[in-house]
């Protein structure tokens, strides 16, 4: 089965073609490594599966259905796909209320929405920092805490750039364990990455991109997924 199916893809900003490909398939519930050197239209193509771009030319397939660009088919796309991107933005306040932002806006509140937060949070290892200020946040923990945002919507598809880059250690160790384990329970990953070491130790599909075409796509099957954390 598969999430997104792209066929004959053509666009980019600024009037230059970021991407140009035949096809490309992205299967569900697995995790796909998006790889290639900066510039190569990594992030163009995450912003077309997160529906914020429409291809110039070519067809996008979700869950077998062809995507229509309107606005009342996107919006209903974009509570099923959720994107982080590489230098997320909390708002002024507590990690608490940034990691229930979407969750008030798709209508949730009380326990339920408090426990939802608690869970989230818990899965990034950032268990009782409901209450902490988002500016006594380390760099790592900044990122997490946006990664848990992202986790709180369970969305069908998450799709991350270079949610590595940067981290401390730590950080680092609980952001992939998150995200290799995210596919055993029912979520399609796709993570955009210059770092070529991830997708060897990870069970993964590769994507790679060379000047926004596609290289070589094939999987690798180096180490199992490791487990979700407790909460």
């Amino acid at each position: 089965m598969s999430h997104f199916h792209l066929l004959n893809i053509r666009g980019g900003y600024s009037g230059s073609f970021a991407v140009q490909f035949r096809e490309l398939t992205i299967r569900a519930r697995r995790l796909n490594i998006l790889t290639g050197p900066n510039g190569c239209g990594k992030t163009t193509l995450l912003h077309m599966l997160a529906f914020l771009k429409e291809p110039e030319r070519g067809e996008i397939t979700f869950a077998g259905e062809p995507v229509r660009w309107t606005r009342k088919e996107l919006k209903a796309l974009r509570q099923r796909v959720t994107l982080v991107h590489q230098a997320p933005y909390l708002f002024g306040g507590t990690v608490g209320q940034n990691v229930a932002y979407g969750l008030k806006l798709r209508g949730m509140s009380g326990e339920r929405m408090r426990k939802e937060v608690c869970d989230a949070l818990a899965l990034v290892s950032l268990v009782g920092f409901e209450e902490r200020s988002v500016r006594k946040l380390s760099g790592g923990e900044y990122r997490r805490v946006a990664l848990a945002r992202a986790l709180a919507l369970n969305p069908e598809v998450l799709l991350l750039d270079e949610p590595l880059a940067n981290l401390d250690a730590h950080s680092a160790r609980v952001v992939e364990r998150v995200i290799a384990a995210l596919p055993d329970f029912g979520t399609t990953v796709v993570m955009a990455t210059h770092d070529h070491a991830i997708a060897e130790r990870l069970d993964c599909d590769v994507i790679r991109l060379v000047e926004g075409r596609l290289d070589i796509s094939n999987r690798i099957d180096v180490c199992r997924p490791l487990m979700m954390p407790a909460f």
